[in-house]
């Protein structure tokens, strides 16, 4: 049974070891996010499972102690996916490093941590099926859903400029701060990997496993830093 959900973007820059010089320029998207990770605890979880975008090879389930690194980014910072569970051989996901990285910052102690690493072209109907597995859970449970909007809202960002990128995540960020279920269900899986968005498929997961779930939602952050669209939402 879903209680709760935080939706927070997952660039490397989080970090401020990662974002050096420019981490200021962050900061009030680190705020947002632990504001949302205070209405995850809030709502008193079983167990919190946090999803977010993955590669081939970070794709699947991933335990709690599983081990994150930012070494790739040129900062000699290392994560750990929870505070319980044994050390795994298999590493954590960017995505999922940077999730646990605001657990860690936060203080995460309320519940045990798992993480999922969902592929970004996993088709919506599969997204909808896994969510509803997480969703029919018998405890109680909340989601860090951990996924970035466009990457194409400048000139200089990552995928340059596309004059669609504003409007899809105008309309993302609404159906995110309003958890907006049939809205985030329709989202187009075709336009969201032209755009380089990275969060269409964990938030089409939320989507489906809010379904029966009744939670509201509030925007605590919406905002294209580097061109990247980054939204923060909390839903109880």
């Amino acid at each position: 049974m879903l209680v709760a959900a935080a939706v927070c973007p997952c660039p490397p820059l989080l970090v401020p070891e990662v974002a050096a010089g420019a981490a200021p320029e962050l900061d009030a998207a680190r705020t947002a996010c632990t504001d949302a990770l205070g209405v995850l605890a809030a709502s008193r979880p079983d167990r919190l499972l946090v999803v977010g975008p993955a590669g081939e090879g970070g794709r699947g389930p991933h335990p709690e102690g599983t081990r994150g690194s930012f070494r790739g980014f040129g900062v000699d910072v290392d994560v750990r996916l929870g505070t319980g569970g044994a050390e795994t051989e298999g590493e954590l996901p960017s995505s999922l490093a940077v999730a646990a990285w605001l657990l860690e910052r936060t203080g995460w102690s309320v519940a045990p941590v798992e993480g999922l690493g969902v592929g970004e072209p996993l088709a919506p109907e599969r997204c909808f099926e896994a969510g509803r597995d997480i969703g029919g859970r018998s405890e109680r449970l909340a989601l860090l859903v951990m996924g970035d909007a466009s990457a194409c809202r400048t000139l200089k960002a990552p995928g340059y400029l596309d004059e669609r990128a504003a409007g899809f995540d105008e309309e993302a960020g609404r159906a995110l701060g309003a958890a907006d279920v049939a809205a985030l269900k329709t989202l187009d899986a075709e336009l969201a990997y032209e755009l380089k968005c990275s969060g269409r498929a964990p938030w089409q997961v939320l989507a489906g496993a809010a379904e029966d779930a009744g939670l509201a939602g509030a925007l605590l952050y919406e905002d294209a830093p580097y061109g990247v669209g980054y939204v923060v939402a909390a839903w109880s």
